[in-house]
């Protein structure tokens, strides 16, 4: 191993250990290493300054960035504050019911939103109605946060880690959808069935709610048609994309072109609001994964994890999915994505049927995020959130909760995969 391999080795563990300590802001370390990267690679002539400059993938940021634009305007209009009122309007005052209504809102919220976006909205939403209803907060906040880590697995834009990947590994809107759908609407029932069971003595009893009209709350009625149809046009050319033979990307800044266009909000007001802190560390890991790329370091990890797994694809998607999936209950999902997409890009993997490989590792970087408190951002901003109120979760009690559902949807995940890509047996 020569000395550039091994800085580029020290550059990546020194940002993955910074960002999940939190020394400093994830952002500020992945565009340190992208520096150092950069640096040491044309210094030790590894690659040319003008190769550097083609490191950032920008279809994937225009891809994430044209989609944030189009949500943030969706939730300044409330559409998503109306779904969670319309979820307890239709709970009766059951706390049964409102439990799973509020689970099932929570996933798809996250469907759409960021998970920390999402999570903001959903403890302003479960606050309010526990408050009302005199509910132990800590079941619905927890569930709350486990079901938003789980929701939009299946979607290209339901999470930064599922962008990454489809993009690196060429899977349309359509494709995960296809894939991994069936995966996720099983695993919302198993999770909620296995969340309910844990919770279910601490959910409350059964109250008598006020009469209101979520849609009255709408305070910009204009503003939240013309939103949601920008986010049903969004979805629309998503599917339909291939026969327009556009990308991704260029339907997500279409979109968010009309959508400041019809709505006329001030862009700066909307850049302002935008995760700039997630754009620009995944900006800077790019270029600390594509250093370590051109080395023979990514090509070597790709083939121990090969003749490791026996050469055998089912046991590839498996490995993968497990040590995908434990290794984001530390790490961010995002870094994790970044780290092992060119690695089932690498020609070492040509030939094989990579479709449940590529499953794998959608499901595993999306699945360990909420195992701990410290897992991820939402989880983070739960327990904010519930300080807020003057509750302080047991540390104990959260990774019991988080350890047991992570268990559940990864187990059940592999069985998924060896029924869907058709392994009985083998």
């Amino acid at each position: 191993m020569d000395s550039a391999t091994i800085i580029f080795i020290l550059i990546y563990v020194l940002t993955i250990l910074i960002s999940t300590t939190e020394l400093a802001p994830m952002s500020l370390a992945a565009l340190t290493g992208a520096l150092l990267t950069a640096w040491f690679g044309i210094q030790y002539k590894v690659f040319s300054y003008e190769e550097v400059l083609g490191f950032v993938d920008m279809r994937l940021l225009m891809l994430i960035i044209g989609t944030m634009v189009v949500v943030e305007i969706a939730e300044r209009s409330g559409l998503f504050r109306v779904a969670a009122l319309y979820a307890i309007k239709l709970s009766g005052g059951s706390p049964e019911r409102l439990f799973v209504f509020l689970c099932i809102v929570s996933a798809l919220v996250s469907m759409f939103l960021s998970d920390p976006t999402a999570m903001l909205l959903m403890a302003a939403a479960i606050a309010t109605i526990t408050k009302l209803l005199n509910y132990d907060p800590v079941p619905y906040f927890l569930s709350s946060t486990i079901m938003i880590n789980l929701g939009g697995t299946s979607t290209l834009i339901g999470s930064m880690s599922n962008m990454i990947i489809g993009m690196e590994a060429g899977m349309s809107f359509t494709d995960f959808i296809l894939y991994l759908a069936p995966c996720e609407i099983a695993l919302w029932i198993l999770t909620i069935l296995t969340l309910y069971l844990l919770f279910k003595s601490r959910l409350g009893e059964k109250k008598t709610l006020p009469e209101y009209e979520p849609l009255e709350t709408i305070t910009n009625k204009k503003l939240f048609y013309q939103s949601l149809f920008t986010l049903f046009l969004l979805i629309f050319f998503f599917l339909t994309l291939e026969s327009f033979q556009v990308g991704p990307e260029g339907v997500a800044l279409g979109c968010a072109i009309l959508a400041l266009a019809l709505t006329k909000i001030d862009p700066a007001e909307i850049f302002k609001e935008l995760d700039w802190e997630t754009l620009f560390f995944i900006a800077g890991f790019m270029f600390i994964v594509s250093g370590l790329e051109s080395t023979k370091i990514i090509n070597d990890a790709s083939e121990a994890i090969f003749q490791f797994a026996g050469k055998n694809t089912f046991s590839i998607s498996v490995l993968m999915l497990f040590f995908t999936g434990l290794a984001s209950t530390v790490v961010s999902n995002i870094a994790v994505a970044l780290t092992f997409a060119p690695i089932i890009s690498s020609k070492v993997f040509q030939g094989a049927n990579l479709t449940p490989i590529w499953s794998a590792l959608v499901l595993g970087t999306n699945l360990g995020g909420a195992a701990t408190p410290f897992s991820g951002t939402v989880c983070i901003m739960a327990i904010g959130a519930l300080k807020r109120e003057g509750i302080v979760v047991d540390f104990k009690e959260f990774t019991k909760v988080g350890l047991i559902t992570t268990i559940v949807q990864l187990s059940f995940s592999a069985f998924y995969l060896i029924i869907r890509f058709g392994w009985v047996g083998v």
